[in-house]
């Protein structure tokens, strides 16, 4: 028998995962998602997440509390009489009402290996952090923040200058096919649950707008590794004078280069600029309002000259 699914999620990472259950056969009953938000060219029209989207082409209901602390919200998700939740990068914190509000409990997938990289930003702080290995994990959802025992895993190589958002797509399917691994496995009463040690736990906090200026003052490997862990949202960024006055260039790609100089100075023709120790090499980047372009392209509109300060 299909299992009968309410599936919760949000952004685009999420929407694989809901098309691979569907696609399995299994009945998902209901879609909760965060509600419309203020976007468009002028940012006033509403906008629905792009599992919403995704969900009304499957024709699946779908519902957007705020929260769930009204008793009715509480209610209509238990009346659904699901087997299971499947929760995919939601982005709110479930009650206890929730996490039991089902036959079998919610499973989540998550973007790390746990213990390490619980909470908010797994994929960007596990590239900031330099590891060369994360992954996928299903696991069973307990009130704790990501603690909960783990069901299955899928390992992710992260080569030296993939981007966050490279590891995002490459995780983001990984994920929808181990989710579909783990709901069959429970559905044949056969899916294993490892409780997760308690060491190595490192919190994956939030990024903040504060941490996203590029300090080339630090060591190449870890200005790199900045970079490519910001890119391509919400984007590294440097200050650079432009027709009189500083603009704001965000950096989506680089590459760790060889040359000394002045922290922060251009070096060559290159856009390589001089860190602490070693140099990095720009070699995608982003005006204000701009497109992303290749650095030839950048400099062959906006030349920056030898000896630069960035």
């Amino acid at each position: 028998m299909a299992l009968r699914i309410i599936f919760m999620g949000t952004p685009e990472f999420s929407v694989p995962t809901l098309r691979a259950l569907k696609e399995a056969g299994h009945n998902v009953v209901a879609v909760y998602t965060q509600p419309p938000r203020p976007g468009g060219r002028r940012g006033l029209d509403l906008q629905k997440s792009p599992v919403h989207q995704a969900a009304e082409l499957l024709g699946i209901p779908v519902l957007t509390p705020m929260n769930f602390k009204a008793d009715d919200d509480r209610k209509q998700f238990s009346d659904f009489d699901a087997d299971v939740a499947v929760v995919v990068a939601y982005g709110l914190l479930l009650p206890e009402a929730i996490l039991n509000g089902t036959r079998l409990g919610c499973y989540n997938g998550h973007a790390s290996l746990l213990p390490r990289w619980r909470g908010a930003a797994p994929i960007q702080r596990a590239i900031m952090a330099g590891d060369a290995e994360t992954g996928m994990m299903v696991m069973k959802m307990e009130k704790g923040l990501d603690t909960g025992p783990v069901a299955l895993t899928a390992r992710v190589s992260i080569d030296e200058n993939m981007t966050a958002g490279e590891l995002h797509d490459a995780l983001m399917l990984k994920g929808a096919r181990l989710m579909r691994d783990a709901m069959a496995k429970l559905e044949n009463d056969d899916l294993p649950l490892t409780v997760q040690a308690e060491e190595g736990v490192v919190y994956a906090a939030k990024i903040d707008k504060a941490e996203t200026r590029i300090d080339f003052s630090r060591p190449s490997q870890d200005v790199h590794n900045h970079i490519r862990g910001l890119a391509p949202f919400p984007g590294a960024w440097f200050e650079l004078e432009i027709g009189g006055k500083p603009e704001r260039v965000k950096v989506l790609a680089s590459e760790r280069a060889e040359g000394m100089g002045e922290v922060g100075s251009v070096l060559d023709d290159q856009l390589t600029i001089a860190c602490a120790s070693g140099a990095v090499r720009l070699t995608k980047l982003q005006k204000a309002g701009g497109k992303p372009m290749l650095a030839a392209d950048f400099l062959r509109g906006t030349p920056v000259p030898v000896g630069t300060r960035l």
